[in-house]
């Protein structure tokens, strides 16, 4: 209600009035009976097969009442945390003048919210002025999340037609759920972000962690860069150069499309989930270790963060993989034009960039994409979680079929790290391991 007793001006869209078909086997059998019992001369059969011709005639009677309702709906949390349960809490009012014999009312929850305590919905009856309440919880997921159009179905007494309407409350509810990055300093990406140890190694002498040369010993040079050993040997003193590293500049690349919302079961983490949780680790990793790190998203949606370091540079990546509906929990369903998505991409990429690209390989164009970013000459790493199942035999092809993809990318030359049964930094450790010198 408004503060000078008005209804709240509450918007409503009709959606559909139709027939429920709920008295159509009675009508049919009623006019069976009154076609028997004249055949038969049965008086009996004639007079139920009327009563029942009477009912049908009821039932046909009336429309279905408009549902003027004044909707309200709030959340207990409107910034929770993953996993959080938040409650709903809907109250609706007939504001109309009629009273409505049968409602039906079903909350708009967003399809990336999952239903954990009581139903979404409400069957009840309201005269002029009388209220319903009804609550229920979510699970909160990572993203930001608005509320539909609550949907409410009234019918007239009789139950033979019903109207639709889509009801949007004064307040629509809405909460944005930002998990915090998790902490990448166990997560060894050097050996990801270049071909040799250490994180980009220039022919320049300086301060770094591999050996680049000795030179004569000067006034101030530091005593722990003394080449003591050619000291005890030779009597003479020399300073040790260290090869002097750069800061590297990454895109972390998610495969945000359709296809890349698989699960290992129906219930499980879809492979984009596990991408940016993987990808929230390696961000804070390598901006921890002093490089530059963008993100983008392959999908319909456009998703760009310019590579950047900083303290405010790390809050927008965290809003980005937390947010951005590009890698919202559930697919857009727009249509993706990769060829399109390709040269805006190749656009925006730093030529210095490197490209860690997360996908789960569920069918071929992720790799094709792979190889012809690091044609391009972008050293491209594929970090792919396995969402495959080996139940039937058509999950185990497809299992089969991931596995010759990341074989045919390491053929390519590209690197190739997958995760599934272990953490996403134990396999990185493990890859990292394999191809240090």
């Amino acid at each position: 209600m408004s503060e000078d007793g008005e209804p709240a001006t509450t918007e409503h869209r009709p959606l559909r009035e139709a027939e429920t078909g709920r008295w159509d086997g009675i009508r049919g059998a009623a006019l069976a009976l009154v076609g028997v019992g004249v055949v038969a001369r049965r008086p009996g059969l004639v007079l139920l097969g009327a009563v029942g011709v009477g009912y049908a005639l009821y039932a046909g009677l009336g429309e279905a009442p408009a549902a003027t309702l004044d909707v309200a709906r709030t959340v207990s949390d409107a910034t929770p945390d993953p996993g959080d349960e938040v409650t709903v809490a809907v109250r609706a009012r007939n504001v109309g003048g009629a009273p409505i014999a049968d409602l039906r009312l079903v909350d708009g929850v967003p399809p990336g919210l999952e239903v954990v305590d009581g139903p979404a919905r409400v069957a009840t009856a309201l005269r002029p002025g009388a209220s319903v309440a009804f609550e229920y919880a979510v699970r909160a997921t990572r993203g930001e999340h608005e509320w539909e159009a609550l949907t409410a179905i009234s019918r007239n007494p009789a139950g033979s037609r019903e109207r639709t309407t889509a009801i949007e409350p004064t307040d629509p509810a809405r909460i944005v759920c930002t998990p915090e990055l998790s902490a990448g300093g166990d997560l060894p990406l050097r050996g990801l972000t270049t071909r040799s140890h250490g994180r980009m190694p220039t022919d320049v002498g300086g301060a770094g962690v591999e050996f680049h040369a000795t030179r004569e010993y000067r006034r101030g040079d530091p005593l722990k860069r003394v080449d003591w050993n050619r000291r005890a040997r030779t009597g003479e003193l020399a300073t040790v150069e260290l090869r002097e590293e750069r800061s590297a500049t990454v895109v972390l690349l998610i495969d945000a499309r359709e296809a890349a919302y698989a699960a290992s079961e129906p219930a499980g983490e879809t492979a984009v989930e596990a991408s940016v949780g993987a990808a929230g680790q390696a961000f804070r990793a390598l901006l921890d270790g002093g490089d530059r790190v963008g993100i983008a998203a392959l999908g319909p949606v456009d998703c760009w963060l310019a590579p950047g370091a900083g303290t405010a540079h790390a809050a927008r990546g965290r809003e980005t993989l937390a947010t951005d509906p590009a890698l919202a929990p559930t697919p857009s369903g727009d249509r993706f034009y990769r060829s399109l998505w390709l040269r805006r991409f190749r656009r925006r990429l730093p030529a210095d960039a490197q490209v860690l690209f997360f996908t789960p390989l569920v069918d071929d164009a992720p790799a094709s994409l792979a190889r012809r970013i690091d044609a391009h000459g972008h050293l491209v790493t594929v970090l792919s979680p396995d969402v495959t199942a080996a139940g039937t035999s058509g999950e185990r092809l497809a299992g089969f079929e991931r596995r010759e993809r990341l074989r045919e990318l390491r053929s390519a030359g590209i690197r190739a790290v997958e995760w599934g049964g272990e953490s996403f930094p134990v396999a990185v450790a493990r890859a990292t391991s394999r191809w240090s010198p």
